[in-house]
């Protein structure tokens, strides 16, 4: 007999009991501060914690939202250099670590930012045992791996933003060339948050219409009315902003503030985040990638078993060996 929600979800935990709405951005750079931002400004917590090396930096930026707590149903907004003040946090999310630059690909970030995470994640879960960790910095699926490692903490509480900022990309490329809104686009992207990231094309659909129902090329080298290029400007999206502007920092913030939103109202969305994919879809090497996963209080709880076309799968396959190579060459 069929079970539908069997084959449909993969259990990745067991439950976690909820602990609050307390949340802790560690770094205060662009980033950092557009997921404050949008976390505050969307109301998903009315406790945030800011925490840096940047003693000035921290110091301003706390009180230039502090200025603005009136319009922020008066949150309570703290910061330190000292780890204490992130005590009790439900969500810890991670920021900080060197920028990328023009050019560089993430994957180029790894060691480095793997440093930074050494004097940020024991810290975060000494005073936060409970917490679950949402890893931004980038190479996120790297890093994700590596705050797994560091924390001690179960697959389920930890988590990388991953594709789902990729995925906000795709649906908004795929509207504009088809004239609808984004939100009425159902598409994903998974895999790396990088180079190697994994368009679900098969899958693609407006209204329960599939795009391959209506031409059977789209996202293939033989599709005449290229959709490929779709998933080619994602890729290169951070690149083209970083070249214009010097950073990303406002969509990346606006998607972290999205998950936040579903770990911390228990709302059981699914997301496109990067989380632990041994045994899923043929994936063997203990890696961390997005899938399609469902967020709540207990961070993931099940990852959504997609019905991928066998071209899909390898490239998924690909993207976790490329994990594994760079993972065997990191100094902890």
């Amino acid at each position: 007999m069929v079970n539908t929600k069997e084959a449909l979800l993969s259990m990745i935990s067991q439950p976690a009991e909820d602990s609050g709405s307390k949340v802790t951005v560690v770094g205060v750079g662009q980033v950092g501060m557009a997921c404050a931002f949008s976390i505050l400004s969307q109301g998903v917590s009315s406790e945030v914690v800011l925490v840096d090396v940047v003693a000035d930096k921290l110091k301003g930026e706390m009180m230039d939202l502090q200025h603005g707590a009136l319009f922020l149903k008066n949150a309570k907004i703290v910061a330190d250099t000292d780890y204490a003040v992130t005590a009790g946090s439900k969500l810890c999310i991670i920021t900080a670590g060197v920028r990328q630059k023009e050019g560089e690909s993430r994957l180029d970030l790894v060691q480095r930012n793997t440093d930074v995470l050494k004097h940020i994640v024991p810290k975060l879960v000494q005073y936060s045992p409970d917490t679950i960790l949402l890893v931004v910095s980038n190479p996120v699926d790297i890093l994700t791996y590596v705050a797994w490692k560091l924390s001690g903490l179960p697959k389920n509480r930890v988590i990388g933003s991953g594709t789902n900022l990729d995925t906000s990309r795709f649906r908004f490329l795929i509207s504009q060339k088809l004239g609808v809104a984004p939100s009425s686009v159902h598409g994903w992207i998974i895999g790396e948050h990088g180079d190697s990231s994994v368009a679900i094309w098969s899958g693609v659909n407006v209204a329960g219409v599939r795009l391959r129902e209506i031409n059977a090329a789209v996202g293939t080298e033989s599709d005449p009315e290229n959709w490929k290029d779709i998933h080619k400007q994602v890729i290169m999206s951070a690149y083209d902003v970083i070249k214009l502007k010097g950073y990303t920092s406002w969509a990346i913030g606006l998607s972290v503030a999205s998950l936040a939103s579903s770990i911390l109202r228990n709302s059981n969305n699914v997301h496109a985040v990067s989380t632990y994919v041994k045994g899923l879809h043929g994936v063997d090497g203990e890696v961390f990638l997005s899938l399609p996963a469902v967020l709540g209080a207990r961070g993931i709880s099940h990852a959504v078993t997609q019905n991928l076309g066998e071209d899909e799968k390898e490239e998924l396959q690909k993207s976790a060996k490329l994990m594994e190579e760079v993972q065997k060459g990191l100094t902890f």
